[in-house]
C-alpha cells in the first residue's frame, strides 16, 4: 500500500509562488496590504496544490484566530437582527468569522464576565446596546484586542451609534410645529441593554421642549414595561386621566407607538384626530402601520462596526476612539396632524344657527 501523500503546507504554496510565508498568509486571509499580482499567484499556488486554509494553523503564525466576536443582549429584536445580517456577510468577505454571545440576563452576563471567553477565541470584540458598569468596561479593556461599542457612546473608545438625542429632538419638533404643547413621551423600562437609547431619546425630547419655552411636565412622561400591552394601557390612563391630557405622544420606540394606537383605537380615540402619535425607529410594521416615526438603520450600524472592527484589527495605527456617528430622520406619515379643536369656536354674536 503506498504511503499517505504529505498534506501541502503554507510552505509549500510560498515556494510555488515565489513568496514568504507570511505573504501566503496575508493573501488567504482577505487581508488589502498584499499587491493584485501577488495575490492572484499565491490563489493560483494554492489551487494548484490543493490547499486549504487552516484557521488554527493560521493563528499560530500570525497570532490571530480570524474571529470577531459579538455580544448582544438578545437576538430577538428588529434592530439586531437587522445590523448582525449586514454585519455577517463583510466579516466574510474580509475571510473572518463571526462568533455572537448572547447575554440575555444577569446571571449569564456575570458568567461571561468571569470567565471573558472572548479573549481566546476573537481579534476584535462588537458590543451591542448594553449598559455597561465600570468595572465592566475596565474588564473589557484588558482584553487586549479591539473593542468597539455598538448603538451606544463610549468616551475615549471606538463607538457606532446613532444621535438619539438629536433624532428624538427634532421628532419634538415635528409635533410642536403641527401646534401640539401637551405632548407626552412614552418610556421602556426593563429592556435589557438598551436603557441608553432610552435615556438620550427623552433627553432630546425634552431639550426640544425647552427650545420651545414649553414647561416641562414630568407627568408627561410615562414608563411601560417592553412588550407589556397591559403596561402601555396604563401607562396611556394616566395621561388620559391629567387635568389637561396631551395632544401628542412620542414613544421611544415603533412597537410601543403600534400598542398605544391600538389602545386609542379601542377607546375610540381617534388617531391623529385627537390625538397624534409618533415612533422612533421605522421598522417595517411602521410602513404598515403608516406611523409617523424616526428612522435609523441598524443596517448600516452594523456594516460601519463591522468596518471600524477590522481596520481595528488590520491596521493598529488607526485611531483607536473614533467615534463613528450616523443620522437620523424623521418621516411624517398619517399618525401626526396638527392639534385638534377640542371644543367648537364659539358663534360670533347675533347669529342664528342654520334652518
Amino acid at each position: 500500500m503506498p504511503p499517505a501523500q504529505r498534506h501541502p503546507t503554507m510552505a509549500d504554496v510560498a515556494e510555488r509562488a515565489g513568496v514568504s510565508t507570511s505573504t501566503v498568509s496575508r493573501t488567504l486571509r482577505g487581508l488589502s496590504n498584499v499587491s493584485p499580482d501577488i495575490r492572484a499567484r499565491v490563489e493560483q499556488a494554492a489551487r494548484e496544490l490543493d490547499f486549504a486554509v487552516s484557521r488554527h494553523a493560521a493563528s499560530l503564525v500570525t497570532g490571530r484566530t480570524g474571529v470577531v466576536a459579538v455580544l448582544v443582549p438578545t437576538l430577538t429584536s428588529w434592530f439586531m437582527g437587522s445590523a448582525l445580517t449586514s454585519l455577517a456577510p463583510l466579516l466574510r468577505a474580509a475571510g473572518m468569522e463571526m462568533n455572537v454571545y448572547v447575554i440575555p440576563d444577569l446571571t449569564e452576563r456575570t458568567a461571561f464576565f468571569e470567565h471573558l471567553p472572548a479573549r481566546r477565541n476573537a481579534d476584535a470584540l462588537l458590543v451591542f446596546s448594553f449598559d455597561l458598569t465600570e468595572e465592566e468596561s475596565t474588564r473589557l479593556d484588558d482584553l487586549g484586542m479591539p473593542v468597539i461599542y455598538v448603538s451606544q457612546h463610549v468616551q475615549g473608545r471606538p463607538s457606532v451609534y446613532v444621535d438619539d438625542v438629536a433624532g428624538a429632538c427634532n421628532a419634538t419638533r415635528h409635533l410642536i410645529n403641527l401646534g401640539h404643547r401637551r405632548i407626552a413621551f412614552v418610556e421602556t423600562v426593563g429592556a435589557s441593554g438598551f436603557s441608553f437609547s432610552s435615556h438620550e431619546r427623552l433627553l432630546g425630547y425634552q431639550q426640544a421642549l425647552i427650545e420651545a419655552g414649553i414647561t416641562l411636565d414630568d407627568e408627561l412622561v410615562v414608563a411601560t414595561p417592553v412588550g407589556d400591552k397591559r403596561g402601555v394601557v396604563e401607562a396611556l390612563g394616566k395621561l388620559l386621566s391629567l387635568h389637561e391630557p396631551p395632544t401628542a405622544v412620542f414613544a421611544e420606540q415603533d412597537e410601543v407607538a403600534a400598542s398605544l394606537i391600538g389602545a386609542l383605537r379601542t377607546m375610540r380615540i381617534k388617531v391623529p384626530e385627537r390625538m397624534s402619535v409618533l415612533g422612533f425607529d421605522d421598522q417595517p410594521l411602521a410602513d404598515w402601520l403608516d406611523l409617523s416615526t424616526v428612522a435609523q438603520s441598524p443596517s448600516d450600524i452594523g456594516r460601519e462596526a463591522g468596518e471600524l472592527a477590522l481596520k481595528l484589527v488590520n491596521e493598529p495605527t488607526t485611531d483607536s476612539k473614533r467615534h463613528v456617528i450616523l443620522p437620523t430622520h424623521v418621516i411624517p406619515r398619517s399618525t401626526t396632524a396638527p392639534v385638534p379643536m377640542l371644543q367648537d369656536e364659539p358663534e360670533a354674536p347675533g347669529t342664528a344657527p342654520d334652518d
